[in-house]
């Protein structure tokens, strides 16, 4: 046997020997022990520690009540005392062998919504949602599109003067039309300013100059109230972005707000035909509260009014998107006029996400009697507060097209953080 044969089976045996010791119990349960840690005060884990010969200690003695740390019928068990921030070493027959970072978060306490809101966005400017051709005396054409304007594009100014909604416009128009000076617009597309010239044309049929461009100022809808928090009266809902109908991007917010809405029946979903609640805004349209910001993770703002009472009224915990675990869970929404209700899902899947992204549960409807009523998942129920051990986990967003049983969830951790709570105790104040 040569050297060079000898070296491979020797490499072949010790990456056999790894493997072996890999996928071992004790060296499973080893790596099922993160080394970044984070809980709220009065949280516990348990990490299977039966075939690990390990002990954990707080090694910081400066605040030796932040961790209860204690080796007990095989598990590891960790308890939250108090916010702070402290590392635990994992020993074995005294030797540290894991450092495990731990960052215990002081109690976060919000109120699950579930009732459904009417919604009213006031956009950046006015919106573009399509082309109109201006029939004239020498052919058709859009002023607009030969400018290059595209659908989408949102128009925040005309000649260095600020527009807000669509009436704005028909002055310069007029006067541009008359003057057959070009109007000069200060366009917004995709996060991006820019300028064109634009010059209308007359109709010929009723004498009067258009750009060629249909567009919109405002956007209506309803969804589902998701949390607030008593406190600072800043609240979440929807759990995904609000998009234009007919471009199908976000809607950039100037302002909005949102009003009680009364759910009037139920659309029932089948299999390729989402359903939807009817609904319309609750009498005389009073102002519940305002909408700041419309991300991917919902809308949010301050409740100017009280909210009607849902079937929790007092502040519960909220869960991180790392403590969600798959199993029976409760959704509050509203399925017949303004009453809160809650059904019985179960959380098929859940993604334990470390940065912000949509999309981070799966859930499925188990409830016989939401089942009977709505098929599952329907339009609306967007925003719906899903509740697991008596913590406010995650809100309904989508619903499988194909099977209205199920649906999309997102992680209740990234929308508190779009709704400027701070979930990490570091500015824990009210504003």
């Amino acid at each position: 046997m040569n050297r060079e044969t000898a070296r491979k089976m020797i490499g072949v045996l010790l990456l056999g020997i790894l493997m072996v010791i890999g996928f071992s119990k004790p060296m499973k349960e080893y790596w099922q022990i993160p080394k970044q840690l984070v809980l709220f005060e009065g949280d516990a884990v348990k990490f299977e520690a039966a075939s690990l010969p390990v002990q954990a200690t707080a090694n910081d003695r400066n605040a030796p009540e932040t961790l209860e740390v204690e080796r007990k019928n095989g598990s590891l068990s960790v308890k939250a005392k108090q916010s702070g921030q402290e590392t635990m070493v994992l020993q074995v027959a005294g030797m540290p062998v894991k450092q495990v970072d731990v960052n215990v978060l002081p109690t976060l306490k919000v109120v699950p919504g579930g009732q459904s809101i009417g919604v009213k966005l006031n956009t950046v400017g006015v919106l573009v949602v399509g082309y109109h051709l201006v029939e004239t005396e020498n052919g058709k054409k859009s002023p607009g599109e030969a400018a290059g304007i595209q659908v989408g594009d949102i128009i925040t100014g005309i000649n260095g003067k600020k527009i807000e909604n669509m009436s704005d416009l028909s002055p310069f128009i007029e006067e541009a039309g008359k003057t057959g000076k070009p109007l000069h617009l200060q366009i917004l597309r995709d996060q991006h300013s820019m300028t064109t010239k634009l010059v209308p044309l007359k109709d010929k049929h009723d004498d009067v100059y258009r750009i060629g461009l249909y567009i919109r100022d405002s956007a209506a809808g309803i969804g589902t109230m998701t949390f607030y928090d008593p406190k600072s009266k800043k609240y979440g809902a929807l759990g995904h972005v609000i998009s234009d109908m007919d471009t199908k991007k976000p809607i950039v917010v100037q302002d909005g707000q949102i009003m009680s809405s009364t759910v009037t029946s139920i659309e029932k979903g089948t299999s390729g035909n989402p359903g939807e609640k009817l609904a319309r805004f609750s009498d005389g349209g009073e102002v519940i509260g305002t909408i700041t910001n419309n991300s991917p993770f919902g809308i949010f703002g301050k409740l100017t009014k009280s909210l009607p009472d849902g079937p929790i009224t007092n502040p519960i915990p909220v869960a991180l998107a790392s403590q969600v675990k798959e199993g029976p869970a409760k959704m509050l929404t509203v399925v017949e006029n303004d009453k809160v209700e809650q059904f019985d899902v179960e959380i098929v899947n859940t993604i334990p996400q470390k940065f912000p992204a949509t999309k981070g549960l799966v859930i499925r409807v188990t409830d016989p009697r939401l089942l009977k009523k709505t098929g599952g998942i329907v339009q609306g129920m967007s925003g719906s507060p899903i509740i697991q051990d008596g913590k406010l986990v995650g809100a309904v967003t989508h619903v499988f097209v194909n099977d209205p049983t199920s649906g999309y969830g997102v992680h209740i951790e990234w929308m508190l953080q779009e709704a400027g709570i701070d979930l990490y105790g570091k500015q824990r104040k009210a504003s």
